[in-house]
């Protein structure tokens, strides 16, 4: 089991797990047009010119990803997956931990998650997330935007 900066040579495998990650996030939201699940490979592969992306691997297998950049003194966290049956073990708060390591200057952390996200909310505000801010993207779906002042 390791921790470690993707490669453009992750890409494939990080988009299949990010789509098997939100399928439970489109079936609360009755939405299966969700960003997360529309990405295309293109889209993954761009984002390595900018923002860092993780992945957590276990027997050669990708489990588990996340992303993030900093802009200003803002560190914006992205698309924290884990694979559905490696789920509530620990593995989104490591990575999570480690990607904010990854920005020691950020005075701030920033993510976003759907209102009907119990999981995830849980795992943010249990790692020092604040929500400050809702918007409404749909009629069905409100975005809880939150955050976490870092402590440097």
């Amino acid at each position: 089991m390791r921790l470690e900066k993707a490669g453009i040579d992750d890409s494939e495998e990080i988009l299949n797990l990010q789509k098997k990650a939100y399928l439970s996030e489109a079936k609360i939201y009755n939405d299966f047009t969700i960003p997360p699940l529309l990405q295309s490979l293109e889209d993954i592969i761009e984002e390595f010119s900018h923002k860092i992306l993780l992945k957590f691997v276990i027997n050669d297998e990708i489990i588990g990803s996340v992303r993030a950049y900093q802009e200003d003194d803002t560190c914006c966290i992205e698309k924290l997956i884990v694979h559905p049956k490696y789920q509530d073990q620990g593995i989104g708060t490591h990575l999570l931990k480690t990607i904010e390591a990854h920005f020691p200057d950020a005075k701030r952390f920033e993510l976003f998650t759907g209102e009907k996200s119990e999981k995830n909310l849980y795992l943010y505000q249990n790692n020092g997330y604040e929500i400050y801010k809702k918007e409404k993207i749909s009629e069905s779906v409100n975005i809880l935007y939150l955050e976490k002042v870092s402590l440097k």
